[in-house]
């Protein structure tokens, strides 16, 4: 009898553990494509403001900087939600934006002799 309880206990836990794990599932998928949605409405709104060229710009400067650019990305989402974007904004006017954004800051560089 003893040992029939101590196997229920342990089947009852595993039972339990993988309900949690299911349920962790459904959460973790529910969040991925909450994360997902709000991506493509991110990427929908930088299309509407931004030319190809600068969407390039700043995909190849992601590989990079991706703090800079989604820094830059979220400022102009805020702009563009703020109704103070009202054309498309090319490559030019982007890399004026962003050499504000980096200006003059310079990395210190310690060399070995």
């Amino acid at each position: 009898m003893d040992n029939d309880d101590e196997l229920n206990r342990i089947r009852q836990r595993k039972l339990e553990e993988m309900q949690r794990n299911q349920q962790q599932g459904q959460y973790d998928e529910e969040n991925r494509k909450q994360i997902q949605e709000e991506e493509a409405r991110r990427q929908q709104i930088l299309r509407q403001i931004l030319s190809t060229e600068a969407r390039e710009r700043l995909s190849t400067l992601k590989l990079v900087r991706p703090d800079l650019v989604s820094n830059v990305e979220n400022q102009l989402i805020q702009l563009a939600g703020m109704g103070r974007i009202n054309r498309v904004i090319g490559d030019e006017e982007l890399k004026g934006i962003l050499s504000r954004l980096i200006g003059n800051t310079r990395e210190t560089k310690i060399e070995r002799r």
